[in-house]
């Protein structure tokens, strides 16, 4: 923070490594710029519950660091795998990676899921992702700032390291279509979001699969 206090987010769905313990709480403060702000990391925003219960904590802003795209995976119709020559060859032919970043490995992936969370919730979202070699897999970047409505404001599909910046309008949280959502919520449905259902996996044991 500018006036030097720590703010710190321990991953909820943690899966890297066995030794590796989740968080088990969210992570949601004041700023001085005028907006409250969320910090979910990666996995974490992909299940839908913490980007909804960061929202009703006060949450504006959802920061969300992520590492992510051109996954190796055995499932279907997710991201898949890039080639590492392509990112090796990206000064001399940055279209043919660009294009695998912008395609279903990345961009294409992250338009199926990541606008949701800002327009649901009515909260801007930033996201931040690592871009290049990481192990055997090759990260997609695609950094950018969504607003309430789940519109892109700013984005980069460069193969590079690279920094998005725009102004955020607090005027667009009071009347985004998720902020009236929220207000037409009905809880005393929603107990059963709140019991197993024995369908219930460690996400280490679920990440290890693919």
């Amino acid at each position: 923070m500018p006036n030097g206090e720590v703010r710190c987010h321990r991953k909820l769905q943690a899966f890297e490594h066995p030794l590796i313990e989740s968080g088990s709480d969210y992570t949601v403060f004041d700023t001085p710029h005028g907006f409250r702000v969320g910090v979910l990391i990666c996995y974490d925003n992909n299940i839908t519950e913490n980007s909804r219960i960061e929202t009703l904590m006060g949450a504006e802003v959802i920061l969300a660091p992520h590492q992510t795209g051109g996954c190796c995976t055995k499932k279907p119709h997710l991201m898949g795998h890039i080639d590492r020559g392509l990112w090796d060859n990206r000064h001399t032919n940055p279209q043919a990676i660009e294009r695998e970043f912008a395609g279903e490995k990345g961009r294409g992936w992250l338009m199926r899921w990541l606008p949701s969370r800002a327009h649901d919730n009515g909260v801007f979202l930033v996201f931040a992702n690592g871009v290049g070699v990481d192990d055997n897999e090759i990260r997609t970047g695609n950094a950018m700032i969504l607003d309430p409505y789940g519109r892109i404001l700013v984005e980069t599909g460069k193969a590079d390291d690279g920094m998005v910046v725009t102004d955020l309008q607090a005027s667009l949280l009071e009347h985004a279509t998720g902020h009236e959502w929220i207000t037409a919520r009905r809880p005393e449905l929603y107990g059963p979001l709140t019991r197993r259902t024995g369908l219930e996996r460690d996400t280490h044991e679920l990440k290890f699969e693919e």
